[in-house]
């Protein structure tokens, strides 16, 4: 059978409809791009740091890569811009249960409820990486070092600056490529807050858009169940918020021993 026409994979299906939705109703703080206009497998992605939080003003850039039987495999999510936090290993990979297998796996402390699923999306993780800067998982770090800085901070109520200093000495490091970028990184919670349609550069997206369903209209039926189905992971975005296996907990209810408070 001649390439040209042969099915298009399912996966480039959802992903292209995700693209589409993200650039036209973006989640708050982030913006999305394609690597390279012609792969939609791999996304890089640009977020801006919540007003209110040691993050403000910083403007930090991660990739996510898809695999090609997405959404039942989850993507990876790397950041590459330098991150100091304690569920971020040293070469930028986010520990966070959402993007992990959904297999059985006793020994890893998570249940296969915490784990990906093919009904979360990209929404999803971008909210549960959003969380996860603003609330660090300290009971299973993949940074050490930050998680035993970060909770100093934390137990002294800022005054313990060393974790503090480290991340505004990174946010401000990220103000350069951000100009390079030609982007104004928001620094209130009005300009966080506004979601804008980001307008389309070129028609090369809308050619991409096109080639994917010309050979595929039949296939209409399983495109609307892969819609429903984003439907229902943004949904439960909030419900995701677990890293390397342990739920997400304000930090109030919190002590040293990794134990809760009633």
């Amino acid at each position: 059978m001649n390439m040209a026409h042969q099915a298009t994979p399912s996966s480039q299906k959802a992903l292209m409809m995700e693209l589409k939705s993200l650039q036209e109703q973006p989640v708050e703080g982030f913006r999305i791009t394609l690597v390279e206009e012609s792969d939609l497998y791999n996304w890089e992605v640009a977020i801006f740091g919540p007003p209110n939080t040691l993050y403000e003003g910083g403007y930090f850039k991660a990739h996510i890569k898809f695999p090609v039987d997405y959404p039942y495999s989850p993507p990876t999510f790397r950041f590459l811009t330098k991150m100091w936090h304690p569920n971020i290993y040293e070469n930028g990979d986010v520990c966070i249960s959402i993007l992990h297998p959904p297999v059985d796996d006793p020994q890893s402390g998570e249940l296969p409820s915490e784990r990906w699923n093919p009904t979360q999306n990209v929404r999803t993780i971008l909210l549960s990486v959003i969380s996860l800067l603003n609330e660090p998982n300290t009971f299973s770090p993949a940074n050490v070092d930050a998680s035993v800085m970060f909770r100093k901070w934390r137990d002294s109520k800022g005054k313990d600056k060393e974790y503090a200093e480290i991340i505004r000495k990174q946010v401000l490091s990220t103000a350069a490529e951000a100009e390079r970028d030609g982007v104004k990184v928001p620094t209130t919670l009005a300009e966080y807050c506004v979601q804008t349609r980001v307008p389309s550069q070129d028609s090369s997206s809308d050619l991409l858009y096109d080639d994917l369903y010309d050979d595929d209209m039949e296939e209409e039926d399983e495109d609307e169940d892969e819609s429903e189905m984003e439907s229902v992971g943004e949904a439960g975005a909030i419900s995701c918020l677990e890293d390397c296996g342990t739920s997400t907990r304000r930090y109030d209810n919190q002590d040293d021993s990794g134990n809760e408070d009633s």
